[in-house]
């Protein structure tokens, strides 16, 4: 420990540099743990504050159901039991992809809004903050002034209908529900009256509306609107999600969410309706268009036909009747046969050339251009029109009759075989008409969960919670490192301030804080108390350092309130005492001194600012307190001038007085950083000791309290580290084992 040495010329060594604490850039994990732990109550309270936070935005908030269905997608050509020649014809069903984009589009949204009136919007007017919770618990709000207009538990009204003219869409409509109805508010200001079940229109507007049914009594207040159809299709879509259930599965899921259970059920099954409805629609679709170009076309090929006959029919009796010559008549019989058997090898043919043209449009959309199966086909097209140019060339070689004949019957049979094909066709598109089932099927209809799926109530809080306690260490990691307070002695020995005692934290130092009226001592209220033993060295260091000095009074201060000083001066007077010295404590506070507090010295007595203004001498205001040896002077009534006060001639001649007759004089004077007396007083006093409170006063505040002083040409003789914690310092293995053997020590 450093002697205390007063300086009788108050004289400064200014070293003409800024000191500051020592800083490490590594970052010590020890240290970094022992912060956050002494910050727990910090990191409890924001995560409990977060939890609370977390528990009112769930009850705030309104549950979120979710509705399903699954629907297959299944080949519908193949559970038809059509003929394999018509199975091409079939419609299959799509991709998942695709169908999944037809349940999205308008085309079925669309009608399922036009059915379900979701182009309605019924809002109440809800509570600011606690709107919602109104709305889902019964929470007992009286009925009085603006809270009237609030919905509450179990409230609605129903819109049976409404009709609105297209410059009124997204218009809100105010309605008031009152005794005898509701009255309603139209975008033009005009205000209509009614009851539950009476139709309010305006027919020159083109507006009615019906409300069927009202559950909340008067003075409630709730708005209704109508959208564009686009709109309510885009809120719709947002709810809904399509996805297939399975890769591949041609099985399809849908989800719609929403708040009420009944409502998103509903509202589902009419999607998946419309989506059955437009399936079957569109497998009919291409069915009737077939059948109705096909009876078309029929009454034309049979007036074909029929003068293909009557053109043949012609020519034979044109035939028979001419008188041939003998020659000709004899070719005719010749080339009977071999007409005959022509003709059936061009039919042939011609039957060949449609069936490879058949198949080659047929598998243009199963094979790509250029596959082998075209080229095969191109080659058998090929021959079969080699063989038919040379059966029509032979033809020619034929008489003129013949030929015609030919010719006839050719143009016959093609109509003939148009005409019965098209009757097939026919047959086939009405059967494929009348079996038009649609490609999908629902498995499981429209159902909604019973649990809520939003919001989540356990992620929620825990989230919360976690979210807290991040802000917590982030409070407590930011007040560390803004802070920076004196962490130990050797903080105060690297700004050049003498440690004169390191007094551990005790309760007792915060009772000025806590409680009113007398304050106790610590000294006197707990004399075996471990931070006596800080006084205790304190007092014999004083002692033996002050042998010497040329006066014996010492001027506590600090740098900012709540350091201690006071609980220091009163403690150090008490056991300076109780060793057989006489002690003057004098409360140079003269702005809000405390001190008379611990010896029950009443506000208006006499003190040390009367002394100073001469209207009490010293035996009026100093007297000897109830502990032997120790006197004390009070502030007294604060005066109007302080520093004045200070500043006269008195207070050198009372520090004079006491220096003969007192062993110590012990002054506590009001923080440095707050007022220029201690500055005063110290150029009047032999010594001056500056508190600094452990992790609360820093190294800029004490620097500027030297620069204070050195401005006055005087010179802080020491410090004292108060309320020092061994078990949160910053270093705390270093002291555990001197804390633990003085406790020891002290308890033999």
């Amino acid at each position: 420990m450093k002697t205390l040495r007063a300086q009788s010329d108050n004289s400064v060594q200014d070293t003409g540099r800024v000191d500051t604490l020592p800083q490490d850039d590594e970052i010590d994990l020890g240290q970094m743990v022992l912060i956050v732990w002494r910050g727990k109550a910090w990191i409890v309270i924001m995560a409990f504050l977060a939890t609370l936070a977390g528990m009112f935005y769930i009850a705030n908030t309104f549950p979120t159901y979710q509705a399903d269905a699954l629907v297959q997608l299944e080949d519908r050509s193949g559970r038809l039991g059509l003929p394999a020649a018509m199975q091409d014809m079939v419609e299959t069903s799509g991709s998942a992809v695709t169908e999944a984009e037809v349940i999205r589009s308008r085309m079925v949204l669309g009608q399922v809004v036009a059915e379900q009136n979701l182009d309605r919007r019924i809002t109440p007017a809800v509570a600011p903050l606690i709107g919602t919770m109104l709305r889902r618990y019964n929470v007992p709000i009286p009925e009085l002034g603006i809270l009237q207009r609030y919905a509450r538990q179990g409230e609605s009204i129903t819109v049976d209908f409404l009709q609105v003219p297209p410059h009124w869409l997204g218009a809100n409509m105010p309605v008031t529900i009152t005794d005898d109805g509701y009255t309603i508010t139209t975008p033009d200001g005009a205000i209509l009256e009614g009851r539950a079940g009476d139709v309010l229109s305006l027919p020159d507007q083109g507006f009615a509306v019906t409300l069927a049914d009202i559950t909340s009594p008067s003075g409630r207040e709730y708005n209704i609107r109508q959208i564009t159809l686009r709109q309510a299709i885009d809120s719709l879509r947002r709810e809904l999600a399509v996805s297939e259930a399975g890769r591949q599965s041609n099985i399809l899921q849908i989800r719609l969410s929403g708040q009420d259970r009944g409502d998103i059920e509903r509202v589902l099954e009419a999607i998946t309706a419309v989506y059955v409805r437009q399936n079957v629609a569109r497998s009919a679709a291409e069915a009737d268009t077939g059948l109705e170009f096909i009876r078309a076309q029929l009454p034309i090929a049979e007036t074909n036909l029929r003068e293909a006959q009557d053109a043949l029919n012609l020519f034979r009796e044109q035939t028979s009747g001419r008188a041939l010559a003998q020659d000709t008549l004899d070719n005719l019989d010749s080339t009977a046969f071999e007409s005959q058997a022509l003709l059936g090898q061009i039919s042939r043919a011609e039957s060949d050339l449609r069936t490879i043209n058949q198949r080659v449009e047929d598998n243009m959309s199963r094979y790509p251009e250029g596959h082998l199966i075209f080229r095969q086909l191109a080659q058998e097209k090929e021959a079969i029109e080699i063989r038919l140019t040379e059966l029509l060339a032979r033809v020619q070689d034929l008489p003129e009759t013949q030929r015609e004949v030919i010719n006839l019957t050719r143009e016959l049979e093609l109509a003939q075989q148009i005409y019965f094909d098209l009757q097939s066709r026919a047959q086939e598109m009405q059967v494929l008409s009348a079996s038009a089932v649609g490609s999908v099927r629902v498995l499981d209809a429209a159902s909604a969960q019973s649990a809520a799926v939003a919001p989540r109530r356990n992620f929620i809080l825990a989230l919360a919670a976690i979210l807290g306690a991040l802000s917590g260490l982030g409070v407590v990691l930011i007040r560390y490192w803004l802070r920076r307070g004196i962490q130990d002695a050797s903080d105060l020995d690297a700004l050049d301030l003498p440690v004169f005692a390191t007094i551990n934290y005790t309760p007792h130092a915060d009772f000025k804080r806590t409680r009113k009226g007398t304050l106790p001592i610590l000294a006197l209220e707990a004399p075996d108390d471990l931070t006596n033993e800080a006084f205790r060295s304190l007092r014999t260091s004083l002692y033996f350092g002050m042998l010497d000095a040329n006066s014996k009074s010492i001027v506590i201060t600090s740098a900012a309130p709540a350091a201690g000083k006071s609980f220091v001066a009163a403690n150090l007077a008490i056991i300076a005492a109780q060793a057989g010295q006489r002690v003057a404590l004098i409360d140079a506070d003269l702005r809000r001194g405390q001190l008379r507090r611990h010896f029950d010295v009443p506000r208006d007595r006499p003190g040390l600012a009367q002394y100073l203004s001469g209207i009490a001498s010293l035996e009026q205001t100093m007297f000897e307190t109830q502990i032997g040896g120790v006197y004390f002077m009070s502030a007294g009534p604060h005066p109007p001038n302080p520093s004045e006060l200070l500043m006269r001639r008195e207070l050198a001649v009372l520090i004079e007085g006491l220096d003969k007759i007192m062993d110590l004089i012990i002054i506590d004077s009001p923080p440095t950083l707050a007022v220029t007396d201690p500055v005063i007083l110290g150029k009047s006093a032999g010594s001056t000791i500056l508190v600094a409170r452990y992790d609360e006063t820093s190294a800029a505040e004490i620097d500027a309290v030297k620069k204070n002083f050195a401005s006055a040409n005087v010179r802080i003789s020491g410090s004292i580290l108060n309320c020092f914690d061994p078990r949160k310092a910053r270093n705390a293995s270093e002291y555990s084992y001197g804390y633990r053997y003085s406790y020891a020590r002290r308890a033999d």
